[in-house]
């Protein structure tokens, strides 16, 4: 793909506020992401009662509550994401939600999402996989805590199951909130795309946007990053999120990259043409030379402009005789 399609994660920085998720949407779509994404879950059709935090969930969220208690705080109901569905249609930003268990996959499926997004701790959910598979059109794999052995098992349970290798897009990603850059491996991004033949992007949990925009220069195709309103809001997500003008910056950024990557061809452009005849040089006369006269390397000189004999005919024009009388600084006519 020339343009890469951006993927504003909101995530579950709604708080499991409906007024806070409608503003996300409008944030996303006021800084001109093509799709902004949600999270579909029943607690505890996800977590067991045991299941712990992770590390950064509990330096976020406090350690009072267990995982499950904390994302039950965050789930949304079926009219909550008919809801978020249709304000997203309303503000022209494609919904997306990442569906964690079977239910929410039925969900989406329901709402008429085509794009199904697997998150990366769902790689080696096989049921799931096959689920989402026969659910959606096209697949968007994250593969954060994943090596190329896992990455292509679920490459093949999604063709198996009837998805085209060209509908599906694999995210390289690193699920630690936030990510060390030294943690970031990027050119893994392009080890999978050459490994599997298949699309590639790139999901970003470092601070700011140099990653993201540096995946694009890579070839990413899809990019996706968190987003909040702001970040010393309570909640996991927050802190490893941009602000409305981060993500705005970074879309734009990006589009600027994009640009900026053309086609593979060397040429003159368009805009620096103009520049040629003013910043390159002729052979000129170093000195007044008389007719008859023969070019040497004394009496001749290259200066700007560029609009004489070309300086790479350097050897051709020394040891011709002058065609006439040049003043100094005079374009040289043979």
């Amino acid at each position: 793909m020339d343009r890469c399609l951006i993927i504003a994660e909101a995530g579950v920085n709604h708080n499991g506020s409906m007024e806070l998720a409608r503003q996300l949407i409008d944030i996303a779509a006021q800084a001109g992401a093509d799709i902004v994404k949600f999270q579909s879950f029943k607690a505890e059709k996800v977590v067991s009662k045991s299941a712990k935090k992770a590390e950064y969930q509990i330096r976020n969220t406090g350690s009072d509550e267990n995982q499950i208690a904390m994302l039950k705080k965050l789930e949304l109901s079926y009219d909550d994401h008919l809801e978020l569905f249709r304000h997203c249609a309303s503000r022209q930003i494609q919904f997306l939600s990442t569906p964690f268990d079977l239910d929410s996959i039925t969900i989406l499926k329901g709402l008429g999402v085509k794009t199904g997004k697997i998150p990366s701790g769902e790689i080696t959910n096989l049921p799931y996989l096959r689920e989402m598979a026969k659910s959606f059109e096209k697949l968007i794999l994250s593969t954060g805590m994943s090596d190329l052995s896992e990455i292509g098992d679920a490459i093949n349970i999604l063709t198996k199951e009837g998805v085209s290798k060209k509908d599906i897009t694999v995210l390289h990603c690193n699920t630690e909130y936030p990510t060390p850059f030294e943690d970031v491996n990027l050119r893994a991004m392009k080890t999978i795309s050459e490994e599997f033949g298949i699309n590639v992007g790139y999901s970003d949990h470092t601070p700011g946007i140099e990653v993201p925009i540096a995946a694009v220069a890579l070839g990413a195709s899809v990019i996706e990053k968190h987003f909040t309103l702001d970040k010393n809001m309570e909640g996991p997500d927050h802190k490893a999120s941009l602000e409305p003008n981060e993500l705005e910056l970074m879309v734009r950024s990006i589009r600027h990259i994009e640009q900026a990557l053309g086609s593979s061809l060397k040429r003159p452009s368009p805009s620096e043409k103009k520049n040629r005849i003013i910043a390159r040089r002729s052979i000129v006369a170093a000195i007044p030379i008389a007719s008859g006269e023969i070019f040497t390397e004394k009496n001749l000189a290259i200066k700007r402009p560029g609009n004489g004999i070309n300086p790479m005919k350097w050897d051709e024009v020394i040891g011709k005789k002058a065609i006439r009388d040049f003043e100094e600084d005079e374009l040289i006519e043979i």
